[in-house]
């Protein structure tokens, strides 16, 4: 079992490099399930029914969310509907969606996929730990192969979550800050673990946005309007392998391309 999980899709130039690249990335690695962080997607801002699909048609089995969950209104009219995607799940009770979705394989091999927000520097969500926990009890009932996209802020409340799950998940990736951490490593109890997958977007930019209005905003301290930058793309991944049985990783390795880091077949 291999899952091939691709972060933070960002604007045009990220759905681009999904374009241009997940299928290649499919045919090199084989994974067995793959999944994106498409909370960007749209214009770096949520994301629409049409990218939805998109991203599904390019060869996403599931798409997980974050933060910007809720910055395209369209989402609220499909979420319910979007059987293959996840928003962070310690949303207040009454959110539409949900945090936890399974991917059945054949042989009625299921992955669960759980998508949860940090709280550190973001808005105060249900407390992650409390919920995860919940969760990965529920999914241990039908499978042990469970894969958690922490969206956070800061290393420390990733690091956490990954610690305390150990064991009991396969995988504890981190996403939200789209800059790729070279932390990877498997845990002593059998999780896989990275603080950041990285961002799927314009490798020129600041954390996707135009540098100049970035910049702008650190000399000034004023508001500015934050676009995605344009330019050459990059695409940031990790490919997990897992014991199909027991549920516990077995390798983990980074994957990035841009123009420094160029992909071969």
């Amino acid at each position: 079992m291999k899952i091939l999980f691709v972060g933070d899709v960002y604007g045009r130039t990220g759905r681009e490099m999904i374009e241009g690249y997940l299928q290649k990335l499919k045919s090199k690695y084989q994974p067995t399930v793959t999944i994106v962080n498409a909370e960007n997607a749209a214009h770096g801002k949520g994301l629409t029914k049409k990218i939805y699909r998109q991203l599904l048609e390019a060869g996403a089995d599931m798409l997980t969310m974050g933060n910007h969950t809720w910055d395209n209104r369209e989402l609220f009219e499909f979420i319910d509907d979007a059987s293959q995607l996840v928003r962070p799940a310690n949303f207040p009770e009454g959110t539409p969606g949900t945090g936890i979705r399974y991917i059945t394989l054949p042989h009625n091999v299921q992955v669960a996929v759980i998508n949860i927000q940090g709280r550190v520097f973001l808005p105060p969500l249900d407390d992650p730990f409390r919920i995860v926990k919940q969760l990965v009890d529920e999914a241990r009932q039908r499978t042990s192969i469970i894969f958690v996209d922490v969206h956070a802020e800061t290393t420390s409340e990733k690091l956490a979550l990954g610690w305390y799950l150990d064991g009991s998940v396969s995988a504890v990736v981190g996403t939200h800050t789209h800059v790729q951490t070279a932390d990877e490593r498997i845990l002593p109890q059998g999780t896989a673990y990275l603080t950041d997958v990285g961002m799927t977007g314009p490798y020129n930019g600041i954390i996707g946005v135009k540098r100049a209005a970035v910049t702008k905003r650190f000399l000034t301290s004023m508001p500015v309007r934050f676009e995605s930058e344009e330019g050459p793309g990059q695409l940031g991944a990790v490919l997990i392998q897992i014991d199909d049985k027991t549920g516990k990783a077995t390798k983990i390795n980074r994957i990035l391309i841009n123009d420094d880091h160029m992909f071969f077949d």
